[in-house]
C-alpha cells in the first residue's frame, strides 16, 4: 500500500504541471490578440464592434420570440374545449356500446338456430355504417347546401374547410349546422357516426331469421349512406324542416322512426317466417334465451344515458342531469305501464313486454328530453309503454312479421315521442331552456309546435318509405332477399355461415317450430302459446 501511494505522487504532480502549462498558453494567446488586431486594416477593425452588436441583437431576438404565457381567459377556454370533447367522446362510446345491447336483445328473442346470423349482422353493421357514413353520409347530412341535402362536400373528411372548435360567427367551414358545439370536427363526426349506426341496427331485428346476409349488408350501406343523411339534413343539418320549426333533440324521428320505417318495409317485402300465421292464427315463435335478451335491455338502458344527455355536446351540468332524469323516468314508467297492460291484456306479466315497455319509454322521450319537466316525462313514458303492447298485436294482425318488435318500439314510439314535443314542451320562456320549441299544446301553448311536428313525421316517413322501398325492390329483383325454405327450416347459422352458436345442443329444424321452448311476445306470441289475434 505504501509503495502504491509513493508511486501516485509523481503522477499527480505531472497532471498538475500539464494543466498549468495549458493555462499559461491560453493567457499568452490572449496577450497576442491586441497585436493581431492592430495589424488589421482600419476597415476590418471597424467590423469587430459591428459583429458584436449583431450577435447581441440575435440573442435578444431569440428571447423576444418566446411565446407569452396564455391569459386566464385563454386557459379557461382551452379547458372548456377539452372537457366538452371528453364528454362528447365518452357519450359516443356509450352509444357505441348499445350495439352490444342490440346483439344480446335480438339474439335472445330469435330462435337458437339463427343466433350466429343475428350476431353477425349486428356486429358487421356498425363497421359498414362507419364506412358509408365516413365516405358520403356525414357530408350529405351536415355540409352546407340547400334545404334538401348538403352540397358543400366533405366526403371522407378529406381536406375540408373547418376551424372547429370555433363556434357561432367565429366558425369558418362547410359544416355551419354544427357550429353550435365547441368541439373538434373529429369529435362531431364520431358522435354522429354512432347515431347513424343505431339507425341501421334497428332494421336487423325486424328482418331476422329469413333475410340473406349479403343483401342485408348492401341495404345497410344504402340506408346509412343515402336515406338516413337526406332526412337527417332536413332536421339536424339546417334543412327545411329545421327552418319550419320542427324539433327533435336526440332522434325520436331522425334515428328511431327512420330505422323503424326501413324495418317495416323490409319485413313487408320479405314476408312472414314460415309457419308464423296459420288459418288466421298467429303462431308463437318464442326466443331461445331470455337471459341475454334482458341483459341486452339493460345495456341499451345504460347506453341511453349517452344517447340523450350526450346530445348536449357540451358539459352543461344542469342540462345533462335534467336530461338523464327525464330519460330514466320515461323508461321506468314505460316498463311499469307495459307490465300492467300486458298483465291485463295477455293474462301474464310477460318479460318480453317489460323489456318492450322500457325501450318504448326511452324511445318516446328521446325527442323531448331536454324540453320537458319530470312529471311530463313520466306521462310520455307511460303512454309509450301502453302503445307498444297493442302495437305488437296490431302488426301481427297486418301479417307483418317482426321477430324482435323493432317496428313497435322504434317506429310507433318514435312517432309518439315526436308528437310529444308539440304536446309537452315547456317553452323557451319558462326557464328550462332559452332556445328550442314553442310551448306544447297541453302546457298552455297553441297548435303551432304540434303542427310542425306532424309535418316532420309525415315528410320524413314518406321519404324514408320511398327510398327504402326502392332499395328493397331493387335488391329483391336483382339478387333476391330471402333464403330458401330449406335454409330457413335448417337455420341461417348453417345456411349462411356454416356454423352453429351452440354446437352439440339439440335444436328444432321442423317447419312448425313448435317444440322450441321459450317465452315472449317479442317472438310473436305470449308464453309460447298460439294466439288468436
Amino acid at each position: 500500500m505504501t509503495v502504491g501511494k509513493k508511486k501516485s505522487k509523481p503522477v499527480r504532480r505531472e497532471s498538475f504541471n500539464l494543466s498549468a502549462a495549458k493555462f499559461f498558453t491560453k493567457v499568452n494567446r490572449l496577450k497576442k490578440l491586441p497585436r493581431a488586431i492592430a495589424r488589421l486594416t482600419p476597415s476590418w477593425q471597424a467590423c469587430i464592434p459591428l459583429a458584436a452588436i449583431i450577435v447581441l441583437v440575435w440573442g435578444y431576438a431569440a428571447v423576444a420570440q418566446t411565446a407569452p404565457a396564455p391569459t386566464t381567459e385563454e386557459q379557461l377556454a382551452s379547458l372548456k374545449v377539452g372537457m366538452d370533447t371528453m364528454w362528447v367522446m365518452v357519450a359516443a362510446m356509450l352509444v357505441f356500446f348499445m350495439n352490444a345491447g342490440f346483439c344480446m336483445l335480438e339474439t335472445g328473442f330469435c330462435r337458437q338456430k339463427n343466433a350466429v346470423n343475428v350476431l353477425s349482422k349486428n356486429l358487421i353493421v356498425f363497421a359498414l355504417s362507419t364506412i358509408a357514413y365516413w365516405a358520403i353520409g356525414f357530408a350529405l347530412m351536415f355540409s352546407d347546401g340547400n334545404g334538401f341535402i348538403g352540397t358543400s362536400g366533405g366526403f371522407f373528411l378529406w381536406n375540408v374547410a373547418d376551424n372547429s372548435p370555433a363556434t357561432g360567427e367565429a366558425y369558418q367551414g362547410i359544416f355551419d349546422s354544427l357550429n353550435w358545439t365547441g368541439v373538434p370536427l373529429n369529435a362531431k363526426f364520431f358522435f354522429q357516426l354512432v347515431f347513424a349506426g343505431t339507425a341501421a341496427t334497428i332494421v336487423s331485428g325486424a328482418v331476422a331469421e329469413r333475410i340473406k346476409f349479403l343483401e342485408f349488408l348492401i341495404f345497410s350501406l344504402l340506408l346509412v349512406g343515402i336515406a338516413y343523411p337526406i332526412t337527417g339534413h332536413w332536421i339536424w343539418g339546417g334543412g327545411w324542416l329545421a327552418k319550419a320549426g320542427f324539433y327533435d333533440f336526440a332522434g325520436s324521428t331522425v334515428i328511431h322512426s327512420v330505422g323503424g320505417w326501413a324495418a317495416l318495409m323490409g319485413a313487408a317485402f320479405l314476408g312472414p317466417r314460415i309457419g308464423k300465421y296459420r288459418d288466421g292464427d298467429t303462431v308463437a315463435m318464442p326466443g331461445h334465451n331470455m337471459s341475454i335478451a334482458t341483459l341486452g335491455c339493460l345495456i341499451l338502458w345504460l347506453g341511453w344515458f349517452g344517447f340523450n344527455p350526450g346530445s348536449t355536446m357540451a358539459v352543461d351540468p344542469n342540462a345533462i342531469a335534467h336530461i338523464a332524469l327525464t330519460t330514466n323516468t320515461a323508461g321506468a314508467f314505460g316498463g311499469a305501464a307495459a307490465t300492467i297492460t300486458a298483465w291485463l291484456y295477455l293474462g301474464k306479466p310477460d318479460l318480453s313486454m317489460i323489456i318492450n315497455g322500457i325501450l318504448a319509454g326511452l324511445v318516446g322521450v328521446t325527442a323531448s328530453c331536454a324540453w320537458i319537466n319530470l312529471p311530463n316525462s313520466a306521462i310520455i313514458g307511460t303512454i309509450a309503454g301502453i302503445l307498444v303492447v297493442f302495437a305488437v298485436t296490431f302488426f301481427d294482425n297486418l301479417k307483418i312479421d317482426d321477430p324482435v318488435g323493432a317496428t313497435s318500439v322504434h317506429l310507433v314510439c318514435g312517432i309518439w315521442g315526436t308528437l310529444a314535443v308539440g304536446l309537452f314542451a315547456d317553452g323557451p320562456t319558462t326557464g328550462l331552456y332559452t332556445a328550442g320549441p314553442a310551448a306544447g299544446l297541453l302546457v298552455g301553448g297553441g297548435f303551432g309546435q304540434l303542427w310542425a311536428q306532424l309535418v316532420g313525421i309525415i315528410s320524413v316517413g314518406g321519404m324514408t318509405v320511398l327510398l327504402t322501398t326502392i332499395f328493397w325492390m331493387a335488391l329483391k329483383a336483382l339478387l333476391g332477399i330471402r333464403v330458401s325454405a330449406l335454409e330457413e327450416a335448417e337455420g341461417l347459422d348453417i345456411g349462411e355461415h356454416g356454423m352453429e352458436a351452440y354446437t352439440g345442443f339439440v335444436k328444432e329444424t321442423s317447419l312448425d317450430n313448435r317444440s322450441e321452448s321459450g317465452y315472449g311476445v317479442y317472438g310473436g306470441g305470449s308464453g309460447g302459446r298460439p294466439n288468436k289475434m
